[in-house]
């Protein structure tokens, strides 16, 4: 519990000074906002900073703080150093220079800052890949929540029928209709549940591994033929969105249409990841105990956690609520677990919906027009859908290809705040170097991964290295000629 406290207070000082550093190289000012100069009452509308906050925090949040964390404690308590050093120096920077970036660009989507800084032929790739990312997102958040209803009462595929019946109304309505009503009340049970969580660790003060005595992979240590996963790159891809996601710079846009000052962007952007890291870090610490603490019968549960937790993971998540916060707090953090991916994942949809209406240049307040540009979305994901229903695996499958481009999508971010800075002549290596560390993990995921080419160990990481190496030259050849110029 001593490493879990530690690392809470570091993500508090890292917003507290960390936070504050990335805030004054942007340099924020009193310029009119997007949401001021382009109101439409549509999409750009002015809402208050409290709910702008929450709203972030839930689109951000998911499931993935929560299943992800579940995953990468089985690794141990090395997770809780990728928490917190990729939430403050990785994920909270990068989430608050793409949301403010955004805000400078008029509110423009993350394909239109990354064609500005990166070239057209990357914005091209990556506007198929953003929207391809988004629909992905927008269909895992699907099955995930309504498989949690399902325990409750009711049929799965009455609740996906539901689910996505919502997802069409609330990417089709303004922004302040539905998401900016109901989202904040759905925040606050996901946050009274991680608060409440924490509560009982500091109440119970359970025995956890820490980290000075097991910094290795521990999973690999107590089940060498179960879990094969190494630390680097498997960890760093399993907790995404509690160190960083590519995912928060396709939602800060939303946000940044919303504000109506810029200095408002570190407790939103900055503040609303670091919160996501600290609901990872709660959870982490609940399933290290479950793993390595020597728990009471029936939470063997959380083992199912380690193999498909796309089923047993919402079920451990019950069984906690339940066990650990009675009917009350059950509820309000169920509600909390259901309501995170459903809001991401139509969040999800209005992106990509924003993102595609940026590209063809179309007024998105004439309804057909926005019809024009879901109806395929909505087709996509529901095709995907079936593919995922009529296929034990599927919804495996389609989670580890949006976890790698999740995170692929981060280093592509990372790459344009980078030449941003430098074309500002700021201090670039705030971005440069997790932009480098996180090409490495990508690239040698790719070669190492059973889901892709799965080469030997040796030569995968040597394939990863001169990934980085390549990234370090281009670099180095560009900022010269950048400066010279």
């Amino acid at each position: 519990m001593i490493s879990f406290v530690l690392s809470l207070v570091a993500l508090v000082l890292g917003y507290l000074l960390y936070g504050r550093f990335v805030e004054r190289v942007f340099a924020p000012d009193g310029r009119v906002t997007p949401a001021v100069a382009k109101a439409d009452g549509l999409d750009y509308i002015v809402l208050p900073n409290w709910k702008i906050f929450m709203i972030q925090f839930l689109n951000i949040a998911g499931t993935g703080p929560i299943f992800g964390a579940i995953m990468g404690a089985k690794f141990g308590p090395v997770a809780y150093l990728w928490i917190v050093f990729g939430c403050i120096f990785a994920g909270a920077t990068h989430d608050y220079l793409s949301g403010m970036l955004s805000m400078r660009h008029g509110g423009a989507g993350l394909p239109e800052l990354i064609g500005h800084y990166l070239g057209k032929t990357t914005k091209s790739v990556m506007l198929v890949f953003t929207v391809l990312l988004l629909v992905m997102v927008g269909t895992v958040f699907v099955y995930s929540p309504a498989e949690i209803l399902h325990s409750i009462g009711g049929e799965t595929m009455m609740w996906v029928i539901i689910i996505f019946a919502y997802y069409i109304i609330a990417t089709m309505l303004p922004i302040d209709k539905i998401i900016g009503k109901v989202y904040p009340l759905f925040a606050f049970s996901l946050l009274f549940m991680a608060g409440a969580l924490m509560v009982w660790l500091f109440l119970h003060w359970p025995t956890v591994p820490e980290l000075w005595t097991n910094l290795y992979n521990m999973g690999a240590a107590t089940e060498p033929d179960k879990w094969t996963d190494q630390i680097f790159p498997c960890l760093f891809i399993t907790v995404a969105c509690g160190a960083i996601s590519g995912f928060h710079a396709t939602q800060s846009p939303l946000m940044a249409r919303c504000m109506a000052s810029e200095r408002m962007g570190r407790p939103i952007f900055y503040g609303a990841m670091i919160t996501e890291g600290i609901v990872a870090l709660i959870w982490a610490t609940v399933s290290a105990w479950f793993f390595y603490g020597n728990p009471a019968p029936g939470y063997e549960l959380i083992e199912a956690a380690t193999n498909g937790f796309h089923t047993s993971a919402p079920a451990v998540v019950n069984l906690v609520c339940n066990d650990w916060l009675g009917v009350v707090g059950a509820v309000l953090a169920m509600l909390g677990v259901v309501a995170a991916p459903i809001t991401s994942g139509d969040t999800a949809f209005r992106s990509g919906r924003l993102i595609v209406a940026e590209w063809l240049k179309m007024d998105q307040r004439p309804i057909p027009k926005r019809l024009y540009i879901c109806v395929p979305m909505f087709a996509c994901s529901i095709a995907m859908l079936v593919w995922q229903i009529e296929n034990p695996d599927g919804f495996n499958t389609i989670w580890q290809y949006f976890g790698w481009s999740n995170q692929a999508l981060s280093v592509f971010t990372l790459w344009t705040l980078t030449v941003y800075l430098v074309r500002q002549k700021k201090p670039f290596w705030i971005t440069l170097i997790p932009a480098l560390f996180m090409t490495t993990v990508c690239s040698t995921f790719l070669f190492v991964s059973k889901q892709a080419f799965h080469l030997p160990a040796c030569v995968g990481y040597g394939l990863g290295l001169a990934c980085l190496v390549v990234a370090v030259v281009w670099f180095t050849v560009w900022y010269k000629r950048t400066i010279k110029s």
